[in-house]
């Protein structure tokens, strides 16, 4: 049993494998946290719960115990108006243009599994006995406005899920202006605070710094999950690293604008929170309506980041992502985009398959400009027909050209884009997000086709499928280059205007639903300009991710460690480029740049026709060897050795689930004159175990290989790369 209830004392304590969760609804009515952290045994534990009456500018709203007060209450439900000043989780606008509520406990029941959130993505279970979920009812008995507390305790996978349903059982309609999905309040203010943040072609980089009193927060404004920012927040315990500490981690399964953010308090207790960015949303509930917020994924770590990342990978890969392609080794590909542009025709596409088959690569991807009129970024989005000027005999007799030498063929589409010089916009002129007698503002000479119109949604998944159902295509690039601006709907009335951008995400949801299960055999990767949609949102319908369009493999380093503190490395694309670099012009060796590369979803983007008789015999090693540890890469554990955020070396490493080989890759940016010696320690090992190094002939015991390490950086010269590989003796 995960979830424990004390009904004498009305106290409910969730239990993961390593952590513990524990609230209680107090005589007044309100549910009161009382500790989340390292797991305890099932006992009385309302002792936790301390309160004491403060001075006489803290109301209280029970005045027959004046030690309570919302304002430093610990609370689940934390509201604004009744004495509570801290940032709340939900807020209404009532029919007397007021927004106060106030929401005390009614009822609670408890489901074995977990039930799925009805359009929206979540973490999921294969068997009722991998989860138990607790739903705790909550009214405001003035407005007649439910709350239902939704926990599923994945206890299996280590992890605690929030969301909530809001549902107004009043005879009015309600405008619903908050509605986050977690709240939580430390006791404590000594914590740091980590994100992922950054911008295009430079996603994710690890910020870390202290928590203050006030407001620290990362959020989303642009109808994205964005490059900018990460739909993730962890708290640490002061000095927490990699393997060791306390670490809190709180993951939203949304794609669309999102907060997370930190409130320490006059009385340095910390309130965190996230779900859907209150910013420009409201929600008009009619009565008997519902609105459910999206999952928050809370991870509680006692060993570091590194514990923490491992617990999110293994729920993201094997309770996340769906599909045939979950559990599949997934192939090595070649894409054309820096090797063409728009610049291609059927016989240089079949030319670069054609060298890519002799390499051993797997599966061809022909990216944009296949469609339309398209030789440049500035038309034909939303004409989703082949140029028969750059492949005359059709889609179909260039896909057999590839398929017929024994590759798979992939294809780019930009679904949620129409280019104001297509076809599509001058029938449909409305079908984009525009605000009446406004400009609209263009992205990459594009806007954004209205995802939450029935109409627009139904012609999508018609050419789309008409498409994809023309050839034997077993790979789609699903991209999304601009973020939104001027967020109206046509169809939408003036009170419901700024529900725009969720019902777009609804919407967005919805079809890539029917197109993924339309096409079970297709492996779906996301992309937004790369990274700008590496969200868990996204994983629950195309289980990779192109992680950049930054290919450099310096720059590759920051980008995948900083990916891997959430996300696994099943989720991140990583492709081989030309040098010089296209992005930041640099140049790096093609062993560095490969194994970089086989960190993730291996590929090549490049032109093929043009390596040299050496850079062949390279690439056909590291293809084969990519064949051989892809299995252990995309689903072994991962160990994070050496930051590249701390110094000039950077290191991880993979461990079988059964450990009996692992993978370690070591990268050194900058040479330095007369440099140490160093050694790099392992992790993950079994110390009591021997360990061959695969290639030679030495045998090295776990013990060593952890806590004195193997040596490593001898050789001279900038963008040094090395790899080891051991099995179990």
């Amino acid at each position: 049993m995960a979830i424990h209830i004390d009904t004498k004392q009305q106290l409910f304590h969730l239990q993961t494998r390593s952590s513990s969760y524990v609230f209680q609804i107090l005589p007044s009515g309100y549910a009161a946290h009382l500790y989340y952290g390292k797991r305890l045994r099932d006992a009385d534990l309302s002792w936790l719960l301390v309160t004491t009456e403060r001075a006489s500018f803290s109301p209280n709203p029970v005045p027959e115990d004046r030690t309570i007060s919302l304002d430093t209450l610990p609370q689940e439900l934390p509201v604004y108006g009744t004495s509570d000043f801290r940032h709340p989780l939900v807020q209404f606008r009532l029919p007397d243009g007021s927004t106060v509520t106030e929401f005390k406990y009614v009822s609670h029941r408890v489901e074995q599994g977990k039930p799925r959130m009805e359009g929206l993505p979540s973490t999921y279970v294969e068997s009722e006995s991998e989860a138990e979920t607790l739903f705790v009812n909550m009214q405001d008995p003035v407005s007649g406005l439910h709350v239902e507390l939704q926990y599923t305790v994945m206890e299996a996978y280590d992890a605690l899920t929030r969301s909530l349903k809001i549902v107004n059982d009043s005879t009015e309609p309600v405008e619903l202006l908050r509605a986050l999905s977690a709240s939580v309040d430390f006791p404590r203010a000594d914590y740091e605070w980590l994100q992922l943040s950054g911008a295009w072609t430079r996603e994710r980089d690890v910020v870390r710094r202290p928590v203050a009193y006030g407001m620290q927060a990362v959020e989303s404004r642009r109808g994205a999950s964005s490059h900018q920012q990460n739909p993730f927040a962890a708290l640490l315990s002061p000095g927490a690293d990699e393997d060791h500490g306390e670490v809190y981690g709180f993951s939203l399964v949304y794609s669309g604008s999102f907060i997370a953010q930190a409130e320490v308090d006059q009385f340095r207790t910390t309130r965190l929170s996230i779900g859907i960015n209150p910013f420009d949303f409201t929600w008009l509930l009619e009565p008997g309506a519902a609105f459910q917020t999206p999952e928050a994924v809370m991870v509680y770590s006692s060993e570091g980041l590194g514990g923490m990342s491992r617990t999110y990978h293994r729920l993201y890969r094997e309770r996340l992502a769906r599909g045939q392609f979950r559990d599949k080794e997934r192939p090595i590909l070649v894409n054309n985009w820096e090797a063409t542009y728009f610049q291609f025709n059927a016989d240089k596409i079949v030319d670069i398959a054609k060298a890519g088959k002799e390499l051993g690569i797997e599966l061809f991807v022909l990216d944009d400009g296949w469609f339309g009129h398209r030789d440049s970024d500035n038309s034909s989005l939303g004409d989703w027909v082949v140029d028969k000027n750059k492949l005359p005999g059709g889609l179909e007799d260039l896909v057999n050209r590839v398929t017929g030498m024994g590759m798979q063929f992939g294809l780019w589409f930009e679904p949620e884009m129409v280019s104001p010089d297509s076809d599509l916009y001058r029938k449909h002129p409305d079908w984009c997000l525009h605000v009446p007698d406004r400009r609209r503002t263009e992205g990459r000479q594009q806007l954004i086709l209205d995802f939450s119109r029935q109409d627009v949604r139904e012609e999508i998944v018609r050419m789309l499928t008409e498409v994809l159902s023309s050839a034997p295509i077993t790979y789609v690039k699903w991209d999304m280059n601009r973020n939104m601006t001027e967020i109206g709907s046509a169809l939408l009335p003036p009170e419901r205007q700024r529900e725009t951008a969720h019902r777009y995400m609804l919407g967005l949801y919805e079809v890539m639903e029917r197109i993924t299960s339309a096409f079970p055999h297709i492996l779906f990767e996301s992309c937004s300009g790369g990274g700008g949609r590496f969200d868990p949102g996204l994983l629950y319908y195309m289980p990779q991710t192109w992680t950049s369009d930054n290919t450099d493999a310096v720059s590759r380093l920051r980008i995948q460690y900083g990916t891997s503190i959430v996300y696994p490395v099943s989720a991140m694309g990583s492709h081989i480029s030309a040098v010089p670099n296209h992005q930041v012009g640099r140049s790096t060796p093609l062993d560095m740049r490969g194994y970089v590369a086989m960190s993730g979803n291996f590929g090549y983007e490049l032109d093929l026709t043009k390596f040299t008789e050496k850079e062949k015999e390279v690439v056909k090693r590291q293809v084969a060897l990519y064949k051989e540890i892809r299995g252990l890469v995309q689903t072994g554990e991962m160990y994070r050795l050496l930051s590249p955020f701390e110094g000039n070396e950077t290191a991880w490493m993979f461990v079988a689930e059964d450990g009996s080989e692992a993978a370690v890759f070591y990268f050194r940016v900058l040479a330095e004159s007369n440099a140490p010696l160093n050694r790099l320690k392992l992790k993950g090992l079994d110390p009591a175990a021997d360990y061959a190094l695969v290639g030679t002939s030495g045998v090295y015991t776990g013990d060593a290989l952890m806590y004195a390490g193997i040596a490593v950086g001898a050789e001279r010269g900038d963008y040094h790369s090395e790899f080891f590989r051991f099995r179990l003796v």
